[in-house]
């Protein structure tokens, strides 16, 4: 048996920001995921880094937390994060009312907003519609989801945080109303392993209210899907807001060398990230105010997620629930040392693991102050690595890297490199991934699949969606002998079948061209579906 002072259920931005300030406050914390750590609703969003002036109108709290926040995550986590702005605008379909409710609301909450003319605007941002009809621009930013979750998941580990990938939680363990452990099982082997423990966090997202009914409890979750719009190259500079109450496919982020556009509002279950035709359309007619040319935009893919959102009104759902979070003390449904995390943003995690942690910590006997909001995720590479890495890596794929995997498994990279030049080989030509990053990443015990590769190192997430880059990421590998990469079908399979899903729903123009490449590629070349074998 297992034992620990704290277990965290949930591996996305909330269970990782409280592992990591737990670890740090010198309290021993296992944390728990049924998948991948990063692989549920903390993956699955615009990467908008919130300035708060989209909920400022509406919900002061949660704009000041973002505010407040954003500062924060650009200090701590500026590898994660892209500097630029975000730039509302007001088109004709807009309320002009709206516009000096939402000036003074920021105002209040502390958010500032510099006022734009139109030909300002135009030369920022070039494919802007010419029908807007004014313009601001707030501290927006982009962030990496995937960079920053992987970067605090290595900086708890360098506390004393641990965690256990790929199990399913089963029972929660009490007695005599106390919570006293929890039962997993390892998804893959099914095989059972208990962990005891003075203390529970359930930061589980929209599956909060499937882990309190382990225990016999109620919780009000309102799950809300949203589904969301790559495209294949950047069509904005800055990110790009309606100035409107807060309404589906009203935001464009740009990230990297692509384009997301977010997103919808639907009633769902935890599980559902299905999209579909009809959606896409219905967010692309909507951008066309933003973005008048977007049906010459080509698409690269559709995905969607799933908010936690909390409300204690049964009536409340969707958009009309608070993007503020809760904390509950299951102690007054009569079970002690038990707490659910609900609601919130990404943008607010590290804020809402401080709070929750400054409620267990002193029920664990410690006194320790939060350091989060001081102390930088990873450090900065020194001028010897950064000046080797010249000597064998384009300098923006070393910057890539470096970012990606930080400092210390960016050297044994490095060095893997210098010592074989041949792992300098690009597996990934869209996100400059090389060989030896892919190995490197491969040989970590939480990596079970290539997807689980690719939220590491964006391996296929660029404009061939997979097309080339899966090929030889399967090849390297298999030679690496791991466990998990002895069946190349069924690796093939997992991630290409991953792909298709957000490609199916925009089956059209020249994705229906790159479709039947890869079709070509691993149906035809490979057989990789085995047609025409006849059975034994």
């Amino acid at each position: 048996m297992l034992s620990t002072e704290v277990v965290i259920i949930g591996g996305g931005a909330t269970g990782a920001g409280i592992l990591r300030d737990l670890s740090m406050r010198g309290i021993q914390a296992i944390l728990v995921e049924r998948g991948d750590l990063g692989c549920g609703t903390s993956s699955r969003f615009h990467g908008l880094l919130h300035s708060g002036a989209r909920y400022a109108v509406k919900d002061k709290h949660a704009a000041v937390e973002c505010i407040e926040e954003n500062t924060i995550l650009r200090r701590i986590g500026k590898h994660c994060v892209e500097p630029i702005n975000s730039i509302f605008i007001r088109t004709k379909e807009d309320d002009e009312s709206y516009e000096e409710k939402w000036l003074k609301a920021c105002l209040d909450a502390g958010i500032s907003t510099k006022a734009l003319s139109l030909n300002e605007l135009f030369s920022l941002e070039p494919n802007v519609s010419r029908n807007v009809q004014s313009a601001y621009m707030c501290p927006g930013a982009a962030i990496d989801s995937f960079r920053l979750l992987w970067q605090i998941f290595d900086s708890a580990k360098r506390y004393g945080g641990k965690t256990i990938t790929y199990h399913n939680v089963v029972s929660i363990d009490s007695s005599s109303g106390r919570v006293h452990g929890v039962t997993i099982e390892d998804v893959r082997t099914h095989e059972r392993k208990k962990i005891a423990c003075s203390y529970l966090i359930s930061a589980a997202g929209p599956w909060c209210g499937e882990i309190a009914a382990k225990a016999g409890l109620s919780l009000k979750v309102i799950p809300s899907k949203g589904s969301l719009i790559a495209f294949n190259h950047r069509i904005c500079h800055n990110v790009i807001h309606r100035l409107h109450k807060p309404a589906d496919a009203d935001i464009f982020v740009p990230h990297g060398t692509v384009t997301i556009l977010g997103t919808t509002s639907i009633n769902s279950s935890p599980d559902d990230n299905s999209t579909s035709q009809e959606e896409v359309k219905s967010m692309l007619e909507i951008g066309k105010a933003t973005f008048e040319n977007i049906y010459d935009y080509r698409i690269l893919r559709v995905f969607a997620g799933c908010r936690p959102l909390y409300s204690a009104d049964e009536n409340v759902s969707g958009r009309n629930a608070s993007r503020d979070f809760v904390a509950i003390d299951h102690e007054k449904d009569g079970l002690s040392g038990f707490m659910s995390v609900c609601g919130g943003k990404f943008t607010t995690h590290r804020l809402m693991a401080q709070k929750v942690c400054d409620i267990v910590a002193p029920k664990l006997g410690c006194q320790k102050h939060c350091q989060t909001a001081e102390i930088p995720l990873i450090e900065e590479p020194s001028s010897d690595l950064i000046n080797r890495a010249k000597k064998v890596f384009p300098s923006y794929s070393s910057r890539l890297c470096q970012d990606r995997q930080g400092p210390e498994r960016f050297a044994k990279i490095l060095s893997n490199i210098e010592q074989n030049p041949n792992q300098g080989e690009l597996i990934c030509e869209c996100e400059n991934v090389t060989k030896a990053e892919i190995e490197s990443v491969a040989l970590e015990p939480t990596t079970h699949s290539i997807s689980d590769v690719r939220r590491r190192t964006r391996l296929g997430m660029g404009t061939c969606q997979g097309t080339f880059c899966t090929y030889r990421a399967v090849g390297t590998v298999k030679r690496l002998k791991c466990d998990w990469a002895e069946d190349t079908s069924s690796l093939f399979k997992e991630f290409l079948e991953a792909r298709w899903k957000g490609i199916r729903p925009v089956m059209w123009g020249n994705q229906m061209r790159d479709v039947e490449l890869a079709r070509g590629i691993y149906e035809v070349s490979l057989n990789i579906n085995h047609e025409g074998e006849k059975d034994e």
